[in-house]
């Protein structure tokens, strides 16, 4: 199979991931099949979309017609079943070991053996994830970056399941949808969550340990290092509870401590504190 011979792409997942997946895929030209398991999902998923192509039509980068065929090659659904025959696809599911084995179990009752399946987990192990599937050399994992449609990379991450003519359709793939890929192994973290995950904890010792305010530390490495967005509005933008879990989860692959989440961080899940989500975290964003 080449790129060539795919017209229509599933995508299991409707969060902030999945919707910017399914939005460039659907820019792409493709028909795009998504499923999630709370039709109320799809309406946030429906009007995030249509938002991001209204900026993109304002900005004359795309006319109103094009704009109503890319809302109309994506469809949504709450079965599985949908994507039957559906030849490659797009998982976004919560980062989840569990939650991704009961969902690569119903896609394998259904799907054809040419199939092949794409990861854009974070933090998971690609390989171990291959190995939930019947057929491991047909999975590979594509780490996209948030906001999907605004950033350029994609970690291409081989399991060491995966052959050769896998990877190089999820680089036609990543090519296909306007994106930059890079190779990577599959290590806890790849390249870019390798680097940096540990300076986004950094950030919150140096808040914890009172080293400088908040808005001081994002001054800092904003003017300082050129970057941006600080690490802590990051982080409200991401989500508390996403930078915890995934600091967790690289701590029990590495056991290194840089990994480990510190105590602010894990009182602030415990709070409710998540960031742009709930209205505060690092930052107050309830006017907003």
């Amino acid at each position: 199979m080449t790129i060539e011979d795919i017209s229509t792409i599933g995508v299991c997942g409707a969060g902030s991931m999945g919707v910017g997946i399914t939005q460039i895929a659907a820019q792409a030209g493709f028909k795009v099949k998504v499923v999630d398991v709370s039709e109320a999902v799809w309406g946030r998923a429906e009007k995030t979309i249509a938002k991001s192509l209204e900026r993109m039509l304002k900005k004359e980068v795309i006319t109103a017609e094009q704009m109503q065929e890319i809302i109309g090659r994506i469809s949504f659904s709450t079965d599985v079943a949908s994507l039957a025959g559906v030849p490659f696809i797009f998982e976004a599911v919560f980062e989840n070991i569990d939650v991704k084995k009961e969902l690569f179990g119903k896609l394998d009752a259904i799907c054809g053996d040419d199939v092949v399946y794409a990861t854009n987990t974070s933090s998971l192990a690609i390989t171990e994830m291959a190995a939930l599937v019947k057929r491991p050399a047909k999975f590979v994992g594509m780490h996209f970056f948030n906001p999907v449609p605004m950033m350029k990379l994609v970690e291409v991450i081989p399991a060491l399941q995966t052959e050769q003519a896998t990877t190089d359709l999820a680089l036609a793939m990543a090519a296909k949808i306007g994106k930059t890929a890079i190779t990577c192994k599959d290590t806890p973290g790849f390249v870019v969550n390798r680097l940096l995950v540990p300076y986004l904890l950094d950030a919150v010792r140096l808040l914890e340990e009172g080293v400088a305010s908040a808005e001081d530390i994002d001054t800092a490495m904003k003017l300082g290092c050129g970057m941006p967005m600080g690490p802590l509005e990051l982080q409200d933008f991401a989500g508390a509870d996403i930078g915890y879990h995934v600091g967790n989860i690289f701590y029990e692959y590495m056991k290194e401590a840089r990994f480990a989440p510190p105590g602010l961080l894990r009182n602030m899940v415990k709070a409710g504190y998540l960031g742009r989500k709930t209205g505060k975290g690092f930052f107050d964003y309830s006017d907003k």
